[in-house]
């Protein structure tokens, strides 16, 4: 299990991580989700022993990953920026790795030249950005990590490769037990892996639940009413966002789609109906609604 506890990290002044705890179950994946300067990719090196917190605790199975070899020999991560020795050949850079993780896996290693159809003797700095992610997925799976951290993984690889990689990671999950931790905007891709996902913002988790849980918690509803004024929705309900197209009305209201319509249905709207929100909806109306929301500018 990783454990994040009361976290803080300060740049040169700026809190980039503020009392930040979160927790990821083994076997789970889980998707690190947040705008711009969250603090997404400073939890990263954090959870990988680059950064050592100012205050706080981050443990990989109940032990402080910083400094610490034991704990680092579990975890593979793959950065935005992935690194690569300037005149290394996939080859070197499998040897590389092979001196690193006493649980590299050659033979993981000669079946996935199949996969990613890469000449091992090809310098990595003269292939495509693509190419040279395909390279950090072949090796870094090829370590068997207990725990793998991805930042912004599949940015660069083209559809048919992007499937490829998540079906072998989830297929690592399911048979070996692999956690996995990502982040990335793509989050219409993470909805289709992730089963927990925590909203980061401004250093600090808004909130961390099962994707099941997240998507019954938040309804959106489309209502036309019998007038063309709209009536007083009830005061207890927590409406985040309100918008309309002609007599069609949609909200955004927080609690689950049964509990909504029950509280409506006295105002005898001529239809309701619950939408499903997806993941990008959530993460919109979470960070703070129609404050957050898309901006129109007149030119």
């Amino acid at each position: 299990m990783i454990e994040v506890k009361n976290v803080v990290k300060t740049f040169d002044g700026f809190r980039a991580l503020d009392d930040l705890s979160m927790g990821v179950q083994e076997g789970a994946i889980y998707g690190l989700v947040g705008p711009n300067g969250a603090g997404k990719s400073t939890i990263i090196r954090h959870l990988t022993g680059i950064y050592r917190p100012d205050s706080g605790q981050v443990l990989v199975d109940g032990e402080d990953v910083y400094e610490n070899p034991g704990r680092k020999a579990r975890l593979a991560a793959i950065p935005d920026d992935w690194y690569y020795f300037p005149s290394a050949s996939v080859l070197d850079m499998m040897r590389f790795y092979r001196g690193f993780y006493p649980s590299f896996d050659k033979d993981r290693y000669e079946k996935f030249k199949e996969v990613f159809s890469i000449p091992e003797k090809s310098l990595i700095r003269r292939l495509s950005k693509g190419m040279q992610k395909q390279v950090a997925f072949w090796l870094t799976m090829c370590c068997r990590p207990k725990y793998l951290i991805l930042d912004e993984p599949v940015d660069g690889l083209d559809p048919v490769m992007r499937r490829q990689v998540w079906s072998l990671m989830m297929a690592d999950v399911a048979e070996y037990g692999t956690t996995v931790l990502v982040s990335s905007h793509n989050l219409r891709e993470l909805e289709d892996v992730c089963d927990h996902v925590g909203i980061l913002s401004r250093g600090k988790l808004l909130l961390e639940r099962s994707l099941s849980d997240l998507q019954e918690n938040i309804v959106k509803l489309q209502a036309v009413w019998q007038t063309p004024e709209p009536p007083a929705l009830p005061g207890e309900m927590e409406v985040l966002h309100t918008s309309h197209v002609g007599r069609v009305y949609t909200y955004i209201v927080r609690g689950s789609a049964a509990a909504v319509q029950q509280r409506l249905a006295p105002l005898q709207p001529l239809m309701l109906e619950a939408l499903p929100l997806s993941l990008e909806e959530i993460f919109i109306y979470e960070l703070g609604g129609e404050h957050y929301a898309v901006k129109e500018i007149v030119l």
